[in-house]
């Protein structure tokens, strides 16, 4: 075709004679006809649509980044004088053209009025794009390849820096591998429910930690309720447009959504935005893979990681099958996906065992703590609720611990010395969440099966924290779903010296028989140790003998010795 041959100048988008053209063919074959035109005037796809609209194949991605549009403007022919279409509109939102631009046809097929427009940057007005009043076909004066690089120019200025992507403490194998984003770049965060809107509200909040955990700068956020939730792609074609824009303007490459996505929802989303999407439990696999130090921890990870990947590995041709020799072997033989799938499951049964050798030993360790007569407590609690922090005060120790979720991962064992010469093992335990996805809890088994042995459960509530009351139950249902009920709980209302007397009273009513304590300022340990030795039955533990070296099982750290004065 001749209109491939030709070069459309960027000052004014064409020549006379090439609109002419344009329009004369279109006019003559009635369908509408699309160039999608590169910044140096060259037409890399000529496309002919129907006498309404017209299709745009799968574009390449290789401008796709953020700050960077497409590369590429469309102009198209409309055999009427209608200007450009909601349908033109969200092809260039969705495609990141450079611009948007139809010739209209009049009754003789000639050439009658020129429609444009382009994506806006970041404005107080908050809109997407700006359309342009129609001009005169031979009066068009605009240089489209300076306005997209000054477009270009603006939404770069509105994103973060982008860093260098992090390595996870042990990246799953093959398609596996923690999705994890360069630190500090840029993030939408998503929630679609049915829930109220300030349960949707809270619940972002929480998706935003989670995100300044994983390394991520939260751009911007979106909240939809609905009446049901869309299965293709969560949300309506408007909402995502508007999603788009968001993204756009905030120079973002990356969406998080406040659920759990369907592996055909993830891969519908990725393709209609072209942008990573995650979803929350992808988010706390991640987190828990930059925090896993251990190599008990390392495995729980990586065992999570892959039972999440392996219902979502999706194969995308059979170019990479590969051919079986011998008898009944001959034909495509086993595809790239099932190769990956194969070594998955491998990797899954191999993993496997180790953790079962890992949940006998700690077995093993707790038959020999239970001989030795020295009683265990564990702290359990909403994460970042301060439990290695109190841990820290209570035995002098320096345990690792941040305002962050899940800073800690690795369970944490410390000697914790009474007077009367009483001691018992204080053991700090990986944070909970709501929404734990099912692939950490079952992965973690070898290591929550330690709160099955304790004693005495410490639960230490952050009584700072706006949720307070559903952080509290969000312990509870875990707790009961691990069927640890039965072991007698304390409940301590941890950061009392961020509260007011009015919030305190407030906290107090929510949850009494709780202990106020503030494991910074030291305030309430007091009592906290005298309710621990309280609930401990000391006599059962005086009967038996000592066959246990705690000094070999709990790290060597000068025990504190908290007095009642």
């Amino acid at each position: 075709m001749r209109l491939y041959h030709r070069r459309y100048p960027a000052q004014g988008g064409y020549t006379l004679e090439q609109a002419r053209e344009l329009t004369t063919l279109s006019y003559g074959v009635g369908r509408q006809i699309g160039l999608l035109i590169d910044r140096q005037g060259r037409p890399r796809m000529v496309i002919a649509g129907t006498p309404d609209s017209i299709y745009i194949p799968d574009l390449s991605r290789s401008r796709q980044s953020p700050g960077r549009l497409r590369g590429l403007r469309l102009l198209h022919t409309h055999l009427t004088a209608a200007p450009l279409s909601q349908e033109d509109l969200m092809d260039m939102l969705f495609l990141r053209f450079d611009s948007l631009a139809a010739l209209t046809i009049d009754q003789d097929g000639g050439p009658y009025q020129f429609h444009y427009a382009h994506l806006l940057p970041a404005n107080p007005d908050k809109e997407p794009y700006e359309v342009f009043p129609p001009l005169a076909w031979d009066k068009v004066d605009v240089d489209f390849s300076a306005l997209a690089e000054a477009l270009e120019d603006e939404f770069s200025r509105s994103g973060a820096v982008i860093g260098e992507s992090r390595a996870p403490g042990k990246a799953a194998k093959d398609a596996a591998r923690s999705p994890e984003p360069p630190e500090g770049q840029p993030a939408i965060l998503v929630s679609v429910s049915t829930q109220p809107r300030p349960v949707q509200e809270a619940s972002l909040a929480e998706l935003s930690e989670l995100a300044r955990t994983a390394g991520l700068h939260v751009a911007d956020t979106m909240i939809q309720r609905v009446g049901k939730i869309n299965p293709k792609f969560i949300m309506g074609k408007g909402k995502l447009a508007d999603l788009e824009v968001m993204a756009l303007q905030a120079n973002a490459q990356v969406v998080i959504f406040d659920r759990e996505l369907s592996p055909a929802q993830m891969r519908n989303l990725a393709e209609i935005t072209e942008r990573k999407i995650l979803d929350r439990s992808q988010l706390i696999l991640d987190i828990f893979a930059q925090r896993a130090t251990t190599r008990a921890g390392k495995l729980q990870v990586e065992m999570a990681q892959l039972k999440y990947t392996l219902p979502r590995l999706v194969g995308k041709s059979q170019a990479l099958s590969r051919l079986m020799g011998g008898i009944g072997g001959r034909g495509p033989g086993e595809t790239k996906l099932e190769i990956d799938r194969r070594k998955i499951r491998t990797r899954i049964s191999r993993i496997a065992k180790d953790l079962d050798t890992l949940r006998k030993q700690r077995a093993s360790t707790r038959a020999r703590r239970a001989k030795a007569g020295v009683p265990v407590a564990a702290l359990v609690g909403y994460t970042n609720a301060g439990k290695s922090t109190l841990l820290n005060t209570l035995t002098q120790s320096k345990v690792l611990a941040e305002d962050k979720l899940f800073a800690t991962l690795d369970p944490t064992t410390r000697r914790l010395r009474f007077p009367q010469e009483r001691e018992l093992i204080l053991t700090d335990t990986v944070g909970f969440i709501r929404q734990l996805p099912d692939e950490l809890r079952e992965a973690f088994q070898a290591t929550l099966e330690e709160l099955s042995a304790a004693d005495l459960l410490i639960h230490v509530c952050d009584a700072s924290h706006v949720e307070l009351w559903e952080q509290n139950q969000a312990v509870e249902t875990i707790l009961s779903d691990m069927d640890l009920h039965h072991i007698p709980r304390i409940r301590v209302l941890n950061k009392w010296d961020l509260l007011g007397q009015e919030q305190r009273d407030a906290a107090l009513s929510l949850l009494p028989e709780s202990i106020p304590a503030s494991a910074k300022t030291k305030h309430g340990l007091e009592a906290l140790s005298s309710e621990i030795v309280s609930r401990v039955d000391w006599e059962r533990y005086c009967r038996l003998e000592p066959v246990w070296d705690m000094e070999a099982e709990a790290e060597e750290t000068p025990p504190i010795v908290i007095t009642n004065n």
